[in-house]
């Protein structure tokens, strides 16, 4: 039986109760996200030679930097399949406002999926360096199955700010307070933390990934208007080419 690959559907939840507190439940495409200062590797500029990921999308171009050294396989299956063009032409299956946009599945259904390892699945890397900060480019996976991540990925679209009570627990919990005033200033998921892999960060065309949050859906939150992942292309990141 075929299972629908989610990003944690039960604590979604919780998201959304925060995101309906924060923004009186309305979805804007335009969203004012601080510049973020933080030592996190993942509100670091790429570095020259980084490998990234060109998302180009119905809505706009999206480029995020590939984390190879913390997520080896996450990357491996992604960046195989770029070269495949397994993305090309797909489209964002999934929208839900303040949280995340999901895409990756050949199927369009949320139950498809694919690997360079002929489809077989790999497990989640967790890695204390990459947290699902706003941005944050992670893999999807079955709610009952860590182990299953395919092709499927989703780009954290949570809100700036982050909940006192979800800073309570997570003060509570040990996390690094570096991680926590992170999670205050650009906002995220922290409770998808070492549950789901993140193995990129968006650093230019977070506006696109607000805009296709911001879709109209239907009630499984699946876009009423296709949302295309037109290709997607690997590069080194380059200042002369920035």
């Amino acid at each position: 039986m075929r299972r629908r690959i989610a990003a944690a559907a039960a604590v979604l939840a919780l998201a959304l109760a925060l995101t309906a507190t924060a923004c009186g439940g309305k979805k804007s495409a335009k969203v004012n996200r601080p510049a973020v200062e933080s030592q996190e590797q993942q509100f670091q500029a790429p570095n020259e030679g980084d490998p990234i990921a060109i998302f180009h999308t119905s809505k706009g171009e999206i480029r995020a930097v590939l984390y190879p050294d913390d997520a080896p396989m996450a990357v491996e299956n992604f960046t195989g399949l770029v070269e495949q063009g397994y993305y090309n032409g797909l489209t964002f299956h999934r929208a839900v406002y303040g949280a995340l946009v999901q895409g990756g599945d050949d199927t369009g259904t949320g139950l498809g999926g694919a690997t360079i390892w002929r489809d077989n699945p790999f497990p989640v890397e967790p890695s204390d360096r990459l947290h699902h900060y706003a941005g944050a480019l992670c893999v999807a996976h079955s709610e009952e199955d860590a182990a299953s991540n395919l092709s499927q990925f989703y780009f954290v679209q949570a809100l700036p700010g982050l909940d006192r009570s979800l800073q309570s627990q997570m003060e509570e919990a040990g996390v690094r307070q570096e991680v926590i005033d992170a999670y205050k200033e650009a906002g995220g998921l922290p409770y998808l933390d070492n549950r789901y892999t993140v193995f990129g960060q968006v650093y230019e065309g977070m506006d696109v990934v607000d805009a296709i949050a911001a879709v109209d859906t239907d009630e499984n939150d699946k876009p009423t208007e296709d949302v295309l992942i037109e290709k997607v292309e690997l590069a080194v990141y380059s200042t002369s080419a920035s």
